[in-house]
């Protein structure tokens, strides 16, 4: 079996919630039922609830051991943070990093990153998962990630903001349209157009509607969607344009495939972009380098894509 700094009932419970039965779980981690099924009992009598519902079809999480699964996952993460520093000490830059980010930065800035740090820290391995703001803020909070790189990311004690930029809305569009040799526009001449608008997965959705809900209850109603990747195809084939931030087209805007004009309207809200870290957790310090590298980044992405305007 394989050393863990975790105790052994966590990495237990989590392998049963993980798979959904103890006989699955002992298959996977290679561990026997009969000593998966002890520790999930002793902590059962320790806690004085059940961490499991026993069904026919296998075990499913009680709210209680929703609450130990997130205290291993903290385990884990500390875990990976003492290995990592304890490599650094031996002069080898290796560890295991989770970024959470948003749909829209995965086709430009953020493959880009990953290509630098590949060549830079070979040995170090980051995963990439593809969430919500909301779901951003939970993966921080929670140990599932270490680094979010999130729109909008609501402001909380225990999130520790590294870097952020505040992002004005644009009309966005293709080289080819009416607009895109406009120094600027108004909302009211940017709808005068095709629209394509996002749904309301998407938080840039939520601040148009506080504002301009009428955009959404026209006679003509837009194209609705929640893929940022869709919205940006219909705005590049010239028939539609898109109210949104320069970072949602950062890839192609600076590609030249798309236009972004400034909207001139008093009040017009903005969205922001951050990098955040938990203010609760210690992280390994290759993930600083990395969390560092991040923001650095993105502030030259930000700056190259305005300097296209």
């Amino acid at each position: 079996m394989a050393l863990h700094l975790i105790p052994r009932s966590l990495i237990y419970v989590e392998a049963v919630s993980e798979h959904g039965s103890i006989q699955a779980a002992s298959r996977a981690i290679g561990v026997s039922a009969s000593a998966i099924d002890r520790q999930i009992v002793l902590l059962e009598e320790r806690a004085g609830v059940q961490l499991f519902e026993r069904r026919t079809t296998g075990m499913a999480l009680s709210a209680a051991g929703e609450v130990f699964v997130v205290l291993a996952r903290r385990w884990r993460s500390d875990e990976s943070r003492v290995w990592s520093d304890v490599k650094h000490l031996q002069g080898v830059d290796t560890g295991h990093i989770r970024i959470v980010t948003m749909d829209s930065l995965v086709n430009g800035p953020i493959p880009r990153f990953l290509a630098r740090i590949g060549e830079r820290y070979p040995r170090v391995r980051i995963d990439v998962e593809i969430a919500s703001p909301d779901q951003a803020f939970t993966d921080l909070d929670t140990g599932v990630a270490d680094i979010a790189l999130a729109f909008n990311l609501r402001p909380h004690r225990d999130i520790h903001v590294i870097w952020s930029e505040e992002l004005p809305l644009f009309c966005v569009v293709s080289p080819s349209h009416d607009l895109a040799g406009a120094k600027n526009t108004k909302l009211q001449e940017a709808i005068a157009y095709p629209l394509v608008l996002q749904s309301r997965s998407l938080a840039i959705r939520r601040i148009l509607e506080a504002r301009y809900a009428w955009l959404f209850s026209d006679n003509r109603p837009p194209v609705v969607t929640n893929s940022l990747q869709l919205l940006k195809h219909l705005v590049a084939s010239g028939g539609h344009v898109a109210l949104t931030s320069e970072f949602d087209a950062a890839q192609e805007l600076l590609d030249g495939k798309l236009k972004a004009i400034p909207l001139v309207d008093l009040g017009l809200s903005v969205q922001n972009i951050c990098v955040a870290i938990s203010s609760r957790r210690t992280l390994p310090r290759i993930c600083r380098i990395v969390m560092e590298e991040l923001a650095a980044e993105m502030s030259t992405v930000l700056t190259e894509v305005r300097a296209t305007s």
